[in-house]
């Protein structure tokens, strides 16, 4: 596994707070995923909750302060396909592990959809540290 993160990564982390990119590339050092979405639109967000894919019209996406990610079991290749990305609660255990763990060592509090057992992809600097 390479723990560089992809150009499409690099791409989906533009106008993320640079605290949490750096706790992003902390962690894909430890695990293996690709940067699903990062900084959203009012637009997208409203897109997302309409359809029912987000419970909120006040994501920390928006501000830049959340990503989400999704485990990544590359074929060799570099890039994302269909049947390398797994999207189970299970599955993100890793990636959510490794978030964690590299909070941790850089002193970045982060609060993680994980805990609350529905948005396993969500990973946002806290609220209390970053209004």
């Amino acid at each position: 596994m390479s723990s560089a993160l992809l150009p499409r990564d690099r791409e989906r982390l533009r106008g993320v707070h640079p605290d949490l990119v750096r706790v992003v590339e902390r962690a894909r050092e430890i695990a293996s995923f690709i940067v699903v979405e990062g900084l959203r639109t009012r637009q997208r967000q409203a897109e997302l909750f309409a359809a029912g894919k987000s419970k909120t019209m006040n994501s920390r996406h928006i501000t830049g302060h959340a990503v989400d990610l999704a485990p990544w079991d590359d074929d060799g290749d570099g890039v994302p396909e269909t049947g390398e990305i797994a999207w189970s609660r299970d599955a993100m255990a890793p990636v959510v592990a490794a978030m964690r763990q590299a909070a941790a060592a850089l002193g970045i509090p982060l609060v993680h959809g994980h805990d609350w057992g529905w948005d396993s992809p969500h990973h946002e600097l806290d609220r209390k540290v970053y209004p």
